[in-house]
């Protein structure tokens, strides 16, 4: 330290851990209150009492720091308690990805070796003979909606356990560089990789959500004036790191459990519910059943992300009240790393809108983005010159866990690659075409099978759309579109859809051979557990000739 500048010798370090991300809400948010869907609620006071039981259950099972605590629960209270006191405990949490398949689910929690699981009985069975799959695991906390007595094995349930222990509890402070969380990727391709992230990258996540959401008007942005419920599941990236950015303002919380469309209506009107995020597919979700009931969303503002937001989705989500926009990231980003932004003045509009809505955004502060040529060279931002997104910030995973090869072809050059083709203009806006995995080669000239995802979305009769490339004797790879058809839209033809791509070439917006071959009406979609058309799934279906 140079001479002079030295610290006072009782000056406060403040590392940046989560515990931090509780001073606000100490101070202004004791009485707000926190919902588990339509079972239980709480004030902020309660909530920081129940984080210390949680903290005194969980010390008395003998656990240290640097083990590892996983759960599998839906989105609740508890949910929320354990991203709060296992890591501010030094432990690690593990989120559970209960959507993966059993021997996935098995896969991830050996990996990961916790010694306590937090279990939903609903999840009982995915988890096996505890003892013989799941060895490490030394303590279980039984969690509950439904009255079950908690099974011999446990060591008792959650309410039971809190409801005996003190609500006196002192975090301590330790580096912040410590590992807070970790969670498993959907793996399609060979078993999940973990990533993890430090206290100090998710109170940074945090602050760069907050100040990305700042610059936006309060049409789209977020406020302490918010109601928030989070339709993103809660073991899936730290439910985007939202649920701390909520409690770090002091937001009045809704947590809905298992995504039940009639139930996330209803909590919506019940607590006017005003900032949520979620994937396209749960937002056609609340959109039918939204109709059916003829319910005007008033005005929700919803962010976007895991897929594309088609223009005729935004359309039909603007139409029903919801404020809709995307934010960009991956699972190893933590993930925020672009937002919709807004410079406008004037009130926001479907004219005035609508590109910026379906946009894949702009960085948010600390976030350094470019754009790659295969040379590794930047691209320049012309809005035209494409390459993959590379990025570097302070909340990314630093590599995978138990995989350093994995990890070090992520930074591959210093930056971590995402596998996601884009170009940027010259204000910062960034448009992803393709994944690198997913673009189609026809004649030697890319075509982006998202960009004909989003033409033919606009037909009014598309409820779901992807596009793939099949391969072609003559072409190498031409498009093939599959669509999920609306209700009531019997006598839509495929050439009525296709009609949308040739006026796209008409106009010069699509070349020819960006025209699919073929479209063909399916049923449903595949999709990855956490809501992705998952496109390996589908060409592997399209292959064999069953979709």
């Amino acid at each position: 330290m140079t001479e002079g500048f030295s610290p006072a010798d009782t000056a406060y370090g403040f590392p940046l851990i989560i515990k931090q991300l509780l001073n606000r809400p100490k101070a202004v948010s004791l009485d707000q209150k926190i919902y588990y869907a339509d079972k239980r609620e709480f004030s902020y006071r309660e909530f920081f009492a129940r984080i210390n039981r949680l903290a005194n259950v969980l010390t008395s099972l003998g656990l240290q720091k640097g083990d590892t605590v996983a759960v599998m629960d839906w989105d609740s209270h508890r949910y929320l308690e354990a991203y709060f006191a296992i890591p501010m405990l030094g432990m690690i949490l593990q989120t559970v990805n209960i959507r993966l398949s059993d021997d996935k689910i098995l896969y991830t929690i050996n990996h990961a070796k916790p010694k306590a699981l937090l279990l939903n009985g609903e999840f009982l069975p995915m988890i096996g003979n505890r003892a013989h799959d799941t060895p490490s695991i030394e303590h279980v906390i039984w969690l509950d909606d439904h009255g079950t007595p908690a099974p011999e094995f446990t060591v008792g349930e959650y309410e039971n356990l809190l409801d005996k222990a003190s609500d006196a509890f002192d975090f301590p402070d330790f580096d912040e560089n410590t590992i807070a969380t970790i969670f498993y990727t959907s793996g399609t391709t060979g078993n999940p990789k973990g990533v993890f992230f430090s206290h100090r990258q998710i109170v940074l996540h945090a602050m760069g959500v907050i100040a990305g959401a700042a610059l936006n008007p309060d049409q789209v942005g977020l406020r302490y004036s918010d109601v928030y419920m989070p339709i993103t599941p809660m073991f899936h990236v730290n439910g985007w790191g939202i649920p701390y950015v909520a409690t770090m303002i002091g937001l009045k919380q809704i947590y809905p459990g298992r995504y039940i469309p009639s139930l996330l209506v209803d909590l919506v009107a019940k607590h006017k519910v005003s900032f949520t995020h979620c994937v396209p597919t749960i937002l056609q979700m609340m959109l039918k059943e939204g109709q059916a009931r003829d319910f005007d969303f008033g005005g929700l503002k919803m962010i976007i992300g895991g897929s594309r937001l088609t223009e005729g989705l935004a359309k039909a989500a603007l139409a029903s009240g919801i404020e809709v926009f995307t934010a960009y990231g991956m699972s190893e980003t933590c993930p925020v790393i672009t937002v919709a932004t807004f410079d406008t003045k004037e009130p926001l509009t479907v004219e005035n809108s609508l590109a910026i809505r379906t946009s894949t955004g702009t960085p948010v502060p600390l976030v350094d983005l470019q754009i790659w040529a295969d040379t590794g060279a930047a691209q320049p931002q012309d809005g035209e010159s494409v390459g993959e997104v590379v990025v570097r910030t302070p909340w990314l995973t630093q590599s995978y866990f138990k995989n350093h090869d994995a990890g070090n072809e992520l930074w591959t050059g210093g930056y971590l690659h995402t596998q996601d083709i884009a170009h940027m203009n010259a204000k910062g806006m960034i448009k992803v075409t393709d994944r690198l995995k997913d673009a189609i080669k026809s004649g030697g000239e890319w075509v982006s099978s998202l960009e004909i995802e989003t033409i033919l979305s606009l037909h009014p009769s598309v409820a779901d759309i992807a596009v793939i490339g099949v391969p072609d004797d003559k072409w190498g790879e031409r498009p093939l579109a599959l669509v999920v058809k609306k209700p009531n839209f019997d006598d839509v033809s495929p050439d009525d859809v296709l009609a949308l791509a040739e006026q796209a070439f008409e106009r010069g917006i699509i070349p020819k051979y960006g025209i699919p071959s073929l479209l063909r009406f399916v049923e449903q979609i595949p999709k990855t557990s956490v809501g992705k058309h998952d496109k390996k799934v589908i060409r592997q279906l399209v292959a064999d000739g069953q979709l």
